[in-house]
């Protein structure tokens, strides 16, 4: 293991974080931190007219809320430009690289031109031997100018990874490639491959769409005269329940959704750490802190890992539930009910969160609950009205509630009483109560009906029952 252990998380700010880049930046953190190493943040933005700053700043925010923090950065690559091009001139000087004067009109008829006589696409070396002369003509013509970098004409590149052995492409495959555009600005190739040297990654750990990019970096790092490369572990994709790469047609795939919708931080990381990795012991609820003391990179999968939102709805309820009932009112029901624009006594919030605590999966699944305590929006569905309808003795069943709550205690073990009530009049609660429930709070399966009404006053209560029983008629 090299001492010391160094990381970097690198995400391009061309859109917000997914869940693929969150689930690198943690491996990368976790790792990190077992080894009491560095965790650096680098911003890969070379790509000036795809980044924007909104985007930046949202993979740091999203960051900390997952609780990532880095300990060096974040650097930005567009401030290291000068770096990047002053490795390009050794590269040139040395003859490693190459000026480009091809058009990109002229790329796409050879490419084309290429395939048409069945060779494989890719650049053509045109331009590896021009003279001096003619660099000259061609710069004078005002032609863009970009460098490629020279692959070898044959031979294999190498290299050994953590996860997947030794990887191996014959170098005829990989095409002279661009390391600086015509506009002066660096390629990813270049920057990365500078930046780790300068920054001393000792390991880089990231997903395994970037394995064919590796070979690229390795031969940049040993023209710049790099003697030790960092060890690679190239991440297991992340697929939907199709086995295809995760996507937004799969569902949420942005961490910022995520949150909006209510998840919490805790959960998620515990989460993405079992996507592709797991505990010798096969545990699944893990605190950070077990999550830092377990991770092993020996321990990742070599196998997609399947995102499960089911499993995710369930690991958010397992730590809403471990909450203590003062959080859960402070973290949880509070945002639920501004979210759900709604206000309740103390009172009501204690019993609300009570008996939301064990049911609820996020806080937008519980603001969603949440919503028949507004007025302006309350209503009752033809199907979930027809369970009033369809229960036995509904108007017997009504009018008692309604005597039940005009007299009764404003506690829940008082309204509770109810249950007597239904039961001395020879009905089982089990097939009537669901009739009250719509009446209260618009569907026959909602949060539990007597903290409900708590939450919704007496008068508000009443109101709802008496709608309800006008609406049955005589």
């Amino acid at each position: 293991m090299p001492d010391p252990v160094r990381v970097r998380f690198s995400p391009a700010p061309t859109g917000y974080l997914h869940v693929g880049g969150a689930r690198t930046a943690l491996f990368n953190w976790l790792f990190a931190r077992h080894h009491h190493g560095t965790f650096i943040l680098r911003i890969e933005d070379t790509d000036v007219t795809r980044s924007r700053e909104e985007w930046v700043t949202g993979i740091q925010a999203t960051m900390l809320w997952l609780g990532l923090n880095w300990d060096e950065g974040p650097i930005l690559q567009s401030t290291r430009f000068d770096a990047y091009l002053a490795a390009a001139e050794r590269l040139l000087a040395t003859g490693r690289a190459y000026e480009c004067f091809c058009t990109a009109d002229e790329l796409e008829a050879r490419n084309e031109a290429a395939k048409q006589a069945g060779r494989a696409p890719g650049y053509d070396g045109r331009c590896r031997e021009l003279t001096a002369d003619q660099r000259a003509a061609f710069a004078a013509e005002g032609r863009p100018r970009s460098i490629r970098f020279r692959t070898p004409d044959d031979g294999v590149s190498r290299f050994d990874d953590l996860l997947r052995g030794e990887v191996t492409v014959e170098w005829s495959t990989i095409h002279d490639f661009v390391i600086v555009r015509s506009d002066g600005t660096p390629l990813f190739f270049l920057a990365n491959a500078v930046d780790d040297i300068d920054m001393g990654i000792t390991h880089v750990i990231r997903g395994e769409d970037l394995v064919d990019s590796t070979h690229r970096v390795l031969a940049l790092r040993d023209a710049l005269g790099d003697a030790a490369p960092p060890v690679y572990a190239h991440l297991p994709l992340i697929v939907g329940a199709d086995r295809a790469k995760l996507s937004k047609r799969h569902g949420a795939v942005a961490l910022e959704d995520f949150r909006a919708r209510g998840y919490l931080p805790e959960a998620l990381v515990n989460y993405l750490a079992l996507l592709g990795w797991a505990p010798r012991d096969e545990r699944e609820i893990l605190s950070r802190d077990e999550l830092v003391a377990r991770f092993e990179l020996d321990d990742v999968n070599r196998s997609p890992a399947f995102f499960d939102y089911a499993k995710l709805d369930w690991m958010n309820g397992e730590y809403l539930r471990a909450m203590s009932q003062e959080r859960f009112e402070s973290d949880v029901l509070a945002p639920a009910l501004d979210e759900a624009g709604v206000t309740v006594s103390s009172d009501g919030a204690h019993a609300l969160a009570a008996a939301a605590q064990e049911r609820v999966t996020t806080i937008a699944d519980l603001a969603g609950q949440l919503r028949f305590l507004r007025d302006d929006e309350f209503e009752i569905p033809d199907d979930e009205w027809a369970r009033v309808t369809a229960t036995e003795r509904a108007h017997e069943l009504f009018d008692a509630a309604i005597a039940h709550v005009e007299r009764c205690d404003w506690d829940v073990d008082s309204l509770q009483g109810l249950l007597d009530v239904v039961k001395g009049m020879g009905l089982k609660p089990r097939k009537v109560m669901p009739a009250l429930y719509v009446a209260v709070e618009g569907r026959g399966r909602a949060l539990p009906l007597f903290q409900s009404m708590l939450a919704l006053g007496r008068d508000r209560t009443l109101a709802r029952l008496r709608a309800a029983r006008a609406r049955l008629g005589t």
